[in-house]
């Protein structure tokens, strides 16, 4: 008889170590004055150590947000190209609609210093895909390292005040939620953007947490642990930090092996219930068409 697979508590709990590096790994990168501006053209390495990704509906590039930049990849290219001049560290990124991002983190040092920009940029837009970005609110407050949009309402985590926020109008205004310990990432719901998902690590406890009252209060569902991506309704995905795939189609209470992506993940997107992206921490992005079962190489540094 062959080798049975791994169960699925089996593959979270071999997890675990790796969830916990990255999360180390990622707060050394909090001190904005070790920032990217320090990096020339000259020098530009690329896109990496990356923490978001993105695809712009308006011509299906795949956009890279980095600890040095932003970075584009055409669609049918692999090749890289960075977004302007720009070393602006993109602690967070989504894309919400064609042309237009919301991001947040650290300034270029140059552009700091001309804009007498703080080094906390709280939730900024870019309406031209990313060339420039607007200061929305929290500026010099709160440096989100998730950010998450679900119809008008906004999901932010933020790392430098340990705060979970929510705004229910685009990110002007925000409230302050109960969270259920450091938070590793979050989801919202398909069509419900009050039903929440949430992994964390580092409290009382950890593990795979629901909220149904948009952050209100917070129920422990699993042990599972990683970065989520919930495309449509009966199709939540979880990436562990050993680079296991867990699929789930009833919102994370039972999670099964899907496939591996073959090393440590810095940041996943779930484009469809098929089509995956996820960057590891040398900068490859990798794609998955058949819904995390294989993975081919869509971008290298």
């Amino acid at each position: 008889m062959g080798r049975q697979p791994p169960s699925a508590r089996g593959v979270i709990m071999l997890g675990l170590v790796g969830i916990a590096a990255f999360v180390v790994i990622g707060s050394l990168f909090l001190r904005w004055e070790d920032g990217p501006a320090r990096l020339s053209l000259e020098t530009d390495s690329g896109p990496v150590h990356v923490h978001g990704l993105g695809i712009d509906p308006a011509d299906k590039a795949l956009y890279i947000a980095t600890h040095t930049g932003l970075f584009r990849v055409a669609e049918g290219h692999q090749q890289a190209d960075r977004v302007g001049d720009r070393f602006q560290d993109t602690m967070a990124f989504t894309i919400v609609g064609p042309n237009r991002f919301l991001g947040s983190g650290h300034p270029d040092l140059r552009e700091a210093s001309e804009k007498d920009l703080p080094p906390l940029l709280g939730l900024i837009e870019s309406t031209d895909s990313g060339r420039s970005w607007t200061p929305i609110s929290l500026l010099g407050e709160a440096d989100f390292h998730v950010l998450r949009f679900a119809g008008n309402w906004v999901y932010g985590y933020d790392a430098s005040n340990e705060r979970l926020l929510a705004s229910r109008d685009r990110g002007r205004t925000w409230d302050e939620l109960a969270k259920p310990g450091p938070l590793v990432d979050l989801a919202a719901a398909p069509l419900r953007p009050g039903r929440l998902l949430a992994t964390s690590i580092g409290g009382h406890e950890q593990g795979l947490f629901e909220s149904r009252d948009a952050g209100g209060s917070w129920k422990r569902i699993g042990d599972a642990i990683g970065l989520l991506g919930w495309p449509t309704v009966d199709s939540l995905f979880l990436v562990a930090g050993r680079g296991q795939v867990l699929a789930s189609r009833d919102g994370g209470r039972r999670l099964e092996q899907r496939g591996e992506i073959g090393g440590e993940p810095a940041a996943f997107l779930a484009q469809s219930e098929a089509e995956l992206y996820v960057a590891l921490h040398d900068g490859t992005i990798k794609r998955s068409i058949d819904g995390g079962a294989t993975w081919t190489v869509r971008s290298a540094p």
